[in-house]
């Protein structure tokens, strides 16, 4: 259904949603988005391929020196921040309803979104750190809004440019990834492991968000370095089991993932066929849904760091898609391949559930639904932020404690909407995001290419000097 055909469409919020989502991640802005990683990776010589080895040591290795900086948090707390709002309910449940939609070749597209996507996650997250400012309470202010006003110099575009994305961003906060479908995973996962009703998981929740962000980025980035590293190896820990219990099966489903994306998938039990346009679109969309590369979500974060060079920090960020697409959501794909989920009757969190109850039997379960909970639950304080930072921008440091009631209050309202509802409306607004950032990205591309090079030759003239 095309965008002409919003008006003739049935007259259902569902119906109408699925329309604009068609249109905004229509063709051109799949072939923007992947397209503006393709240049990145060639202009900066596939940095995501020759420099990982490097930025994956930055990450183990942190350099102490580093916090003698200006910033507010570490690049490591800045990276589990950024982790913290990405790997969520998009690695678990994005990835089943990608596969239940489009199909196994769904998640091959989401590998590639993500090869490619490393190279812009570092490049938004560089100009970051280089254009950030300091805000009237001393916090460090960054983010795509920022690099867009202070690198663009024509202001006749830059201002509205960055006045859109900052609010796309509180509407992806409040309405897309940031509240809903991570509150309505963690109602799922409750009802599904524990036998919790909705009403009493939205208090819990709720009051426990609003004890985290109340203490601001601080406190977020805390509670983000202590989880997200714990609840990301023990899930993966968990796939690996699974895969390692069913490996025959491995070789069958790698074929598969691989075949299904360049051919249409026919229907199979609970999955009603799929063609190839829409294996890439789902792949691409709930890729970016994962790992929020060209978002310009990360980038809010990584400006936070306490770091001297913009493209030392761009490294450290670009891993965050490593993790999150390259490895957890293979995992979760790769298990609900192997396992047959896909084809049930199941869809989001209790297909996810299925196909590790199938796997691991009597504690397969428990992995998914505490990993959900926990997952969803730091990706919801750590987009709290990121809208905090948008507000801001927008309207100043005043406006940060309204907007904080409201995040809380709009917490305790996710459980009660539908899954479609919330995976197209946020779909909606993460596009609208993506597309200020991108055009500032490539408008900025020569800072990008040159701040990349001198701090490369940098490295090199001190490795010369012992």
């Amino acid at each position: 259904m095309d965008f002409l055909n919003l008006f003739t469409a049935e007259p259902d919020i569902l119906s109408v949603l699925r329309t604009i989502d068609s249109f905004v991640w229509g063709p051109p802005l799949l072939l923007f988005l992947v397209g503006t990683g393709v240049y990145l990776t060639l202009s900066l010589g596939f940095i995501q391929v020759f420099r990982l080895p490097l930025a994956l040591r930055y990450v183990i290795r942190p350099d102490p020196s580093d916090n003698d900086n200006a910033g507010d948090i570490s690049s490591f707390a800045a990276l589990t921040t950024a982790l913290a709002a990405t790997i969520g309910t998009g690695n678990i449940v994005g990835v089943a309803t990608a596969i239940k939609t489009g199909g196994p070749g769904a998640l091959f597209w989401m590998w590639l979104a993500a090869f490619f996507g490393m190279a812009t996650k570092y490049a938004e997250c560089m100009l970051a750190v280089k254009y950030r400012t300091i805000d009237e309470n001393g916090q460090m202010a960054g983010g795509p809004m920022h690099y867009i006003t202070n690198g663009l110099s024509d202001k006749s575009y830059s201002k509205p440019l960055a006045t859109f994305f900052a609010f796309s961003g509180i509407c992806v906060a409040f309405f897309g990834i940031g509240i809903f479908p991570q509150v309505n995973a963690i109602a799922d996962s409750a009802a599904i492991t524990f036998n919790v009703p909705p009403f009493y998981t939205a208090i819990v929740i709720t009051v426990l968000v609003a004890m985290v962000t109340v203490g601001g980025i601080r406190s977020i980035a805390k509670v983000a370095q202590v989880v997200v590293p714990f609840m990301a190896i023990a899930y993966v820990l968990g796939c690996v089991l699974i895969i390692a219990t069913n490996v025959s099966s491995l070789p069958s489903a790698i074929s598969l993932i691989i075949r299904s994306a360049f051919t249409p998938t026919a229907a199979a039990g609970g999955f009603l066929g799929s063609t190839m346009i829409l294996a890439v679109q789902m792949g691409i969309a709930r890729g970016v849904f994962s790992n929020e590369s060209g978002l310009g979500s990360a980038p809010i974060a990584a400006a936070a760091a306490r770091i001297k060079e913009p493209a030392k920090q761009g490294l450290i960020s670009m891993t965050g898609t490593f993790f999150d697409t390259i490895i957890v959501c293979t995992m979760t794909g790769i298990v609900l391949v192997m396992t047959g989920s896909w084809t049930s009757e199941y869809e989001g969190a209790y297909m996810t559930s299925y196909a590790f109850s199938t796997g691991l039997e009597s504690i397969g379960i428990y992995i998914v639904g505490i990993g959900l909970m926990f997952f969803a639950f730091t990706t919801i304080l750590g987009w709290n932020y990121y809208g905090e930072r948008c507000v801001e921008f927008l309207v100043g440091v005043r406006g940060i404690m309204p907007y904080r009631v409201i995040y809380i209050a709009l917490v305790g309202g996710g459980v009660y909407l539908t899954l479609d509802t919330i995976w197209v409306l946020a779909d909606i607004v993460n596009g609208l995001m993506v597309i200020p950032n991108l055009i500032a990205i490539l408008a900025l591309r020569r800072i990008i290419s040159h701040e990349t090079r001198k701090y490369f030759d940098g490295l090199k003239e001190e490795s010369d000097s012992y």
